[in-house]
């Protein structure tokens, strides 16, 4: 059986907190995700405190865009999608 996921998230509304992609969790914390992950194809986001998981929604373009925000010290991400 596959896993089941709380939702269905786009990257671009999750926050970066300066090491994770943050998105708020039900329970009162946030569900995170690393770049390293994303990179490597994982698009699954897991809250530390609860069981509830998130998938992230993202393309190749979308995680460029993001990582050149990243990069330039941004913690949120533009609310505008972040396809090109």
């Amino acid at each position: 059986m596959g896993a089941i996921f709380h939702d269905e998230i786009e990257i671009e509304d999750f926050k970066w907190d300066g090491n994770f992609f943050t998105y708020p969790c039900p329970c009162g914390d946030e569900f995170q995700i690393t770049v390293e992950d994303l990179e490597n194809g994982e698009d699954v986001a897991t809250c530390p405190s609860c069981s509830l998981i998130v998938r992230v929604i993202y393309d190749d373009d979308s995680l460029e865009v993001a990582k050149a925000l990243i990069s330039s010290n941004s913690k949120n991400l533009p609310s505008m999608p972040l396809t090109a």
